[in-house]
């Protein structure tokens, strides 16, 4: 995978979380992907398993995500991404903003490997 392509997985994944369509995000990860970030309580393995976290969270989220900067490694397309994202709890309140990275790790040209990393204390301020 070159760099434009990681570019072009980036900016599919993005968009998918952007219009909180579940199906889209899923289909930039592989069937056995494992997703991590600080509201899962561990890893979240499989389609069927993302699938559920996603719908709560976009339940109980908007949310737009921007990229700031990507950095990929090796020649399969995975690298560290750092972004910014605007929260509004879906029933009314405070936007928070935050600024955090994700490492990626690409197979076939899909996710296979999605570790999030921010500060969850921000969370509580839109809540």
């Amino acid at each position: 995978m070159t760099h434009e392509t990681a570019l072009r997985l980036s900016a599919a994944v993005l968009d998918a979380w952007n219009r909180q369509d579940a199906d889209a995000v899923l289909s930039c990860y592989t069937p056995d992907c494992v997703y991590l970030d600080p509201n899962t309580r561990g890893p979240v393995v499989g389609h069927d398993a993302l699938r559920r976290y996603l719908l709560r969270l976009f339940g109980r989220w908007h949310m737009r995500w921007s990229m700031r900067e990507s950095f990929t490694f090796g020649a399969g397309g995975s690298g560290v991404f750092l972004w910014h994202a605007t929260l509004t709890p879906a029933g009314g309140g405070n936007t928070a903003e935050i600024d955090g990275m994700d490492l990626a790790l690409v197979r076939d040209d899909l996710l296979y490997r999605n570790e999030v990393y921010f500060d969850r204390m921000a969370l509580f301020a839109a809540s």
